[in-house]
């Protein structure tokens, strides 16, 4: 692909990312996408792309900041590369029905990798996640927090199961195929990062250090 056409790519992925802070999309919701037969060349698969990423960012987009350990500037990278890579291959991708599991395997593996990085220069800390919870108004602050730490201390790819597997729904095998191992180890990572889960939120201080 020219570099051109690249930032075309790009400023087109872009236009979307301002809407999430004004979206009201909320939940799972349903996956947007069009009929598996439906053909979808030229301006068509532009408006399918549109009208995925306006049903679907905001839903994205918290995704990538559970993943990124409630870094907003990191979650808005994360989404911008999964929609680019979406809008690159957007013919092929609503053509074949929704778009969203492309590009929710995007977000965790980009996701992952922004926090591997990061753990090679510095420790995150864990007040990241303390905005998020300064806003809830549910009488549940206080847990909140607590987990919201603790999930922001666990190993990038323990956290990732965790969200696909509990808030995502997503089965063993899709998350096997999408982080690129067994079921079975999905199945044990799982089982590990629940545990340092509970041991984190009953002690916060746990947290590692490197």
């Amino acid at each position: 692909m020219s570099r051109a056409r690249a930032k075309c790519c790009r400023s087109r992925a872009c236009l979307f990312l301002p809407r999430l802070q004004h979206s009201g999309g909320s939940g799972r919701g349903r996956s947007v996408g069009i009929s598996p037969d439906a053909h979808v060349p030229g301006s068509k698969a532009e408006d399918a792309f549109e009208e995925f990423v306006r049903g679907r960012s905001t839903h994205l987009f918290r995704l990538a900041l559970v993943l990124t350990g409630w870094d907003r500037a990191a979650a808005e990278d994360v989404l911008q590369i999964a929609l680019e890579r979406a809008y690159r291959r957007r013919r092929l991708l609503f053509r074949e029905g929704s778009a969203e599991p492309y590009v929710r395997r995007v977000v965790v593996n980009a996701a992952i990798d922004w926090r591997r990085m990061l753990r090679r220069r510095a420790e995150q800390p864990l007040d990241l996640a303390a905005g998020l919870a300064a806003g809830d108004r549910t009488g549940l602050v206080a847990d909140r927090d607590v987990l919201v730490r603790a999930l922001a201390a666990l190993a990038p790819k323990q956290r990732a199961v965790l969200v696909l597997r509990y808030w995502e729904d997503v089965p063993d095998a899709e998350i096997a195929a999408m982080l690129n191992c067994s079921p079975g180890t999905v199945r044990s990572q799982a089982s590990r990062a629940l545990t340092r889960l509970r041991e984190l939120s009953r002690d916060p201080s746990a947290a590692p250090s490197d």
